[in-house]
């Protein structure tokens, strides 16, 4: 395989379960969507741990992204972020993700998707990001989209190291770490994050890229 061609979209918009997932799953992409000067937002619930809401801020604020928050993950919340925000691209879980947290929130995304798509055209493309060893309910993650984050990838890892109350030098971090070369060594680069297409309304993205 080789490195998809990469164009900045104007606007990515990660809708997660916990204030470290944009980071880890997707950290090195959003920092490179950001540093071509699009708007990245990361979306995630309030969170009842003290500190992981401050952690959540500084790690978006590493990535170069907004930071949105809210307290209930339900379709009429995430379908109001999709009016405000109307992203070209939009990074969630995989629906068949091994954490159920992860699922629930993936679920409530594609609910909220059909009108805003049929109001707004956007989001043009949605994406489903990496998960826990490449691995879902149904087995591996497929190779689709594969983003080269070489460049961004120590950022993606400040930015990480951000959510100092997670397990991040003992675990996260080196898993975000071999993840990003096994991808990356699928295209021949040192650092790499894959994302798998979605449907919307039935359609899936014409080109091989973000």
């Amino acid at each position: 395989m080789s490195s998809v061609p990469f164009t900045t979209p104007a606007s990515v918009l990660t809708v997660m379960a916990h204030p470290d997932d944009a980071e880890l799953w997707a950290g090195g992409t959003l920092a490179r969507c950001s540093a071509s000067s699009a708007a990245v937002t990361i979306a995630v619930p309030h969170h009842t741990e003290p500190g992981r809401d401050t952690e959540a801020a500084a790690g978006a604020a590493a990535l170069g992204a907004t930071l949105y928050q809210y307290d209930h993950p339900a379709a009429a919340t995430l379908r109001e972020l999709l009016l405000e925000v109307r992203p070209e691209v939009v990074i969630t879980h995989p629906l068949r993700d091994v954490h159920a947290e992860h699922r629930t929130i993936a679920d409530t995304l594609v609910a909220a998707l059909p009108d805003v798509v049929i109001a707004t055209g956007y989001p043009r493309r949605v994406y489903a990001a990496d998960s826990y060893n490449s691995l879902t309910l149904d087995g591996p993650i497929p190779p689709h989209t594969i983003i080269d984050i070489t460049d961004t990838h120590e950022q993606k890892q400040r930015a990480l190291a951000k959510h100092a109350s997670q397990p991040i030098t003992d675990h996260f971090g080196p898993m975000a770490e071999t993840l990003a070369r096994l991808w990356g060594s699928r295209i021949g680069v040192t650092h790499a994050e894959n994302f798998v297409p979605l449907p919307v309304l039935g359609r899936l993205p014409a080109a091989p890229t973000l």
